[in-house]
């Protein structure tokens, strides 16, 4: 499952919403009531899979309580189809598809329940996910999200193309800067790959998750973009990453035009940063995987990178609050975030995950490194602004690292000026 591609459009937002069997804002919903409830959960093969097994799970023990689930309507974005849902009043209870980058929108919008108002609900949240749970709350420490699953990314590298280049495909010295440059200069030449890495060059505000931020996680131990209302990457660690990035553009190591297929698979690319969902799509490829690189190089089991998180939104509308939250524990449990892991591959938002499910790691050891990449992730920034944040420095980020036509450190410092001011925005 790519997390960068947006939902396809198939069917109007306003014929899809129709479809769902939920109570409007405003009708009445309590936590003290129980009943029928609907959720939304994502609509790739592998969550649905998981996202049935869980609702008839649930509904053989409880009969009057009964759960329907379904995909999450098809629209441009998940996200335009939760708003669309909120504004009409007719969200499901939980949607098993919430963007981070998305919920302080949502809460602004009042479509969201405040979790830590439930008089378990902060205590659930942190008991399960220890202390990456603090990353999902607002401004003023509340929880308007259920943290679910993360997609922590790493870099993938083709090992025949390393091997065909002449680098040793099982030490492939991709930790430091120095050194990924170093070899992706030498796959190009002697690989036979077009270019090192590709990843995409769009404008879209979230690319800035899968080039710039996860590499920002590292460098700096774990450092937000946003912290506290400011801008945290108009530093040395920022332009370093910046400058690495640009470099690569600029010596023709990493793709400037948009790649209408996947490139790692197709051989175009000799790398890729991607999440554990990578382990079964590119089963074709002889690929090994390490964490993203640092300007000098730091051990594996304390570098950072970013989450591709999604979470678990609790609704408004929802008349029947009480069996909502009682599902939201129950579809979190430890059975069933074991059945998520077994299901799609995708790490549960748990504290300790290694040590939880050691025998789903010894099993499938390609997903090891990712279950301990999850202990170290960073998300973005909370607030009801985010999408224009991080768009503000997608659009500096592009127009300096991607296409060579500003200063990068300036664009930095404009991107964290710009960002600065939207952060004082209700």
């Amino acid at each position: 499952m790519k997390k960068r591609q947006a939902v396809a459009a198939a069917a109007l937002i306003v014929a899809a919403l129709a479809l769902t069997a939920c109570s409007r804002a405003g009708s009445g919903g309590s936590p003290d009531k129980h009943g029928p409830i609907t959720i939304w959960y994502s609509n790739n093969e592998q969550e649905v899979a998981w996202g049935k097994q869980m609702v008839e799970a649930w509904n053989a023990e409880h009969p009057d309580e009964k759960v329907t689930g379904q995909e999450i309507p098809a629209g441009r974005s998940s996200e335009e189809v939760i708003g669309a849902a909120i504004t009409a009043g007719n969200a499901p209870c939980l949607i098993y598809n919430t963007a981070p980058s998305a919920v302080g929108q949502f809460e602004k919008a009042g479509g969201l329940i405040d979790i830590s108002s439930l008089p378990d609900g902060a205590e659930y949240i942190e008991q399960r996910s220890g202390a990456l749970s603090t990353q999902y709350q607002n401004a003023h420490g509340d929880y308007f999200q259920i943290p679910w699953k993360s997609n922590p990314v790493v870099i993938f590298y083709n090992k025949d193309i390393f091997k065909k280049a002449g680098l040793d495909p099982d030490d492939p010295q991709l930790s430091t800067y120095a050194g990924f440059l170093a070899a992706a200069k030498t796959v190009v030449e002697k690989g036979g790959a077009d270019f090192a890495i590709w990843p995409a060059p769009t404008s879209e505000f979230f690319q800035m998750q899968f080039d710039f931020y996860p590499l920002y996680a590292a460098q700096t131990g774990g450092k937000l973009v946003v912290e506290d209302g400011k801008a945290t990457f108009d530093d040395k660690a920022g332009d370093d990453v910046g400058e690495f990035w640009s470099t690569l553009y600029a010596e023709g190591l990493a793709g400037q035009e948009k790649y209408t297929g996947d490139a790692f698979a197709d051989g175009k690319a000799a790398m890729a940063i991607v999440g554990p969902w990578a382990v079964s799509v590119y089963d074709g490829v002889n690929w090994g995987s390490v964490p993203v690189p640092t300007k000098d190089g730091i051990p594996a089991d304390e570098t950072y990178t970013f989450s591709d998180a999604k979470n678990i939104g609790f609704y408004t509308a929802c008349v029947n609050q009480g069996t909502a939250w009682d599902v939201a524990k129950f579809s979190t449990s430890l059975e069933q975030d074991q059945k998520l892991l077994e299901t799609t591959g995708q790490m549960p938002l748990r504290a300790n995950l290694l040590d939880t499910f050691p025998d789903y790691f010894a099993a499938n050891p390609a997903y090891a490194e990712f279950g301990d990449q999850a202990a170290r992730t960073v998300d973005v920034p909370a607030g009801a602004n985010t999408v224009q944040m991080l768009q503000a420095f997608r659009d500096e980020w592009s127009q300096s690292v991607i296409f060579g036509g500003k200063d990068v450190s300036q664009a930095l410092a404009d991107a964290a000026a710009k960002i600065d001011e939207i952060a004082k925005q209700p």
